[in-house]
């Protein structure tokens, strides 16, 4: 009973004092954002190793842990061919099956007992073999990895394996719209003459040799190209004596390659490229064109014009083609940069039956931004702050801190990039973000491709009069 009593009491309390409160609140005025927090850049040291391979620390004494990373420049539109696609995925994943002195079964049971796992990939322009680990484990994962990388043995049935298994996961893809998608647009707006036209296929992971996956690990996998970045528990002499322990037998040679790509195609006018999937209870969206680099001097004003159209829950098509007119359970826009003209690409899912509607409602809010609906202040200040405000989450955490300061090294940013990153957001204006959208997002010239079910939007899409409608088949090719 008293118990009963001492609640019933607190309660009344509680609503005694939040009454006065609840009574100046004024639900009418939108909150005030709070002040942007000042941003603590990490320091960290550079430095090389005895082989060449440049070394980054950042110590960071709060939690006993220690993040790893080797990531390599390049990737596979500089070291894999168009007759070895998709030997990378291969190869990185094989690192896993076995070393001269363990094989696929004592590298799992090794990790296992540590609690660590190491991780490793090759994407279109860099690498990385990476793991996190307690300051306790970290030198037992360090020579694990280092096995791995210096000595694997590439065993024939595991490739055999492997590739049975890419092969089903590769028909899985082929019969989903969203990857479907992804390949023809990659191809419309790249052709299959350019790296980011040309995808993984079943002849490629069928071509693939043991050959070839040594011959790529052999090419790729060199110190000349490679960063070392350790962040966590650990000073920059204890992070080298480590290193430089376990990766002795890894000698100097290999160098960062060039980044040059072939000229990408012609642009051409406006049109609808329609892939056929009968039935599909959604047509599959992507509207875009090649963009620019990421050393674009125009980076920031993108970054907030982009914000803007599709690149946040509240942004214009989301609110419109989402939240206004329940056409998607969500579309979104952005740009893909790297070294190279990575595309902008506007799109998401779209119920069937408003296939016609939806597009109306894309190319709508792609003019809208070019200057049809001018550009508020609000817009400007939600962009800027919340850019601005998500920069800490990139230092948040051991291993975002190792991934953030590498960008730096892999992108070729100035060491200063993120002290300044603030600076140069609210430095952004409207005239900005209207000069790069004309510029960037041509309307003339967009590959709006569609993949859906053919019988019932073909007629509607045509009806809209906004582009020519062209039929490709899965792969990209004319019908």
């Amino acid at each position: 009973m008293r118990r009963h009593l001492s609640l019933a009491c607190a309660l009344l309390l509680t609503l005694a004092t939040a009454a006065p409160i609840a009574q100046q609140l004024d639900r009418k005025k939108a909150p005030t954002p709070s002040r942007i927090p000042e941003l603590r850049v990490p320091t960290w040291t550079s430095g090389k190793l005895s082989n060449g391979a440049q070394l980054l620390v950042a110590e960071r004494r709060g939690l006993p842990l220690i993040s790893f990373t080797i990531s390599f420049v390049g990737g596979t539109n500089q070291f894999e061919t168009p007759d070895k696609l998709g030997v990378a995925a291969f190869t990185t994943a094989m690192m896993r099956e076995g070393t001269r002195t363990r094989d696929a079964e004592a590298l799992a049971l090794a990790l296992q007992m540590l609690g660590t796992n190491v991780g490793a990939g090759v994407g279109d322009e860099s690498g990385s073999v990476s793991f996190l680990a307690t300051t306790e484990t970290f030198a037992p994962t360090l020579e694990i990895l280092a096995d791995m990388l210096l000595n694997p043995t590439f065993p024939a049935p595991a490739l055999e394996r492997l590739r049975a298994q890419r092969l089903i996961a590769l028909a899985q893809q082929n019969a989903q719209p969203g990857f479907i998608g992804d390949r023809v647009f990659s191809r419309v707006l790249y052709g299959t003459a350019h790296p980011f036209g040309q995808t993984v296929d079943e002849s490629s992971i069928k071509a693939a040799t043991r050959d070839d996956v040594a011959a790529f690990h052999k090419a790729y996998f060199q110190p000349g190209r490679a960063i070392v970045t350790v962040v966590g528990d650990i000073d920059t002499a204890g992070a080298k004596a480590a290193v430089e322990k376990v990766l002795s037998g890894w000698t100097a040679g290999g160098a960062k390659p060039p980044f040059t790509y072939p000229a990408i195609p012609e642009a051409r006018a406006t049109a609808i490229y329609l892939v056929d999937k009968p039935g599909a209870k959604q047509s599959v969206f992507n509207i875009g064109l090649p963009g620019p680099p990421r050393n674009t001097p125009d980076y920031m004003a993108l970054q907030v014009m982009n914000f803007i159209l599709g690149g946040h829950f509240q942004s214009r098509l989301n609110a419109n083609i989402r939240e206004e007119k329940g056409y998607s359970y969500g579309v979104n826009s952005g740009f893909s940069y790297g070294k190279g003209p990575g595309p902008f690409r506007a799109g998401g899912d779209v119920v069937s039956e408003k296939t016609d509607a939806g597009l109306v409602e894309f190319m709508k809010e792609l003019r809208g931004i070019h200057g049809g609906r001018p550009i508020t202040d609000e817009e400007m200040q939600t962009a800027r702050e919340t850019l601005i405000q998500r920069l800490p989450s990139q230092f948040s955490s051991v291993t975002a801190i190792g991934s953030t300061i590498t960008n730096l090294y892999v992108q070729d940013l100035p060491p200063d990039y993120y002290q300044n990153y603030a600076k140069a957001v609210s430095a952004i204006t409207k005239d900005d973000v209207l000069r790069v959208a004309k510029k960037y997002v041509d309307l003339d010239h967009l590959n709006i491709v569609i993949v859906g079910d053919r019988k019932s939007i073909e007629g509607p899409l045509k009806a809209t009069g906004i582009a020519p409608i062209v039929v490709l088949d899965a792969d990209g090719v004319q019908k």
